[in-house]
């Protein structure tokens, strides 16, 4: 009886170290072409990042630290630059970057947030930073 115990014991620890929780964080990363870089950090329950690279030495850096958040970045063309930090829960952060030398940061720190944005031609620069709860931002630019 005692040796059936320890067995069942044994494989009920061995299962639960093997198991993800139900709600693990996520990165999805699509790279095409030559020296991108993606990374980051995530902590929390829930968090998504999401990034699409086509072209030449297009960078994305992504911070989560909450509950829920959403991150995504879309980069084509050469040499643009995404960053995006969130604290917080159930944040929302994109950037969609067509062309190059493109520059962006959006950081977040409260609840519920959104900020997106859209870069298209030579050189943009956009930064925002929102604090606090249920904040919209949208940006749309051209650059020659």
């Amino acid at each position: 009886m005692f040796k059936k115990i320890v067995i069942a014991a044994t494989l009920a620890a061995s299962f639960g170290a093997m198991s993800a929780p139900a709600m693990a964080n996520n990165i999805h990363i699509n790279q095409f072409g030559w020296g991108h870089s993606a990374g980051g950090t995530q902590s929390g329950t829930g968090n998504t990042i999401g990034i699409f690279q086509d072209g030449w030495w297009n960078s994305s850096t992504n911070h989560q630290s909450g509950h829920g958040n959403v991150s995504a970045s879309g980069q084509t063309g050469w040499n643009n630059e995404a960053e995006t930090w969130q604290n917080g829960n159930f944040n929302e952060a994109g950037v969609g970057q067509f062309g190059s030398n493109h520059t962006s940061v959006l950081t977040q720190d409260g609840n519920g947030n959104v900020a997106a944005g859209v870069q298209v031609g030579n050189g943009c620069t956009a930064s925002v930073d929102q604090n606090g709860s249920g904040n919209v931002a949208a940006f749309v630019q051209v650059c020659p």
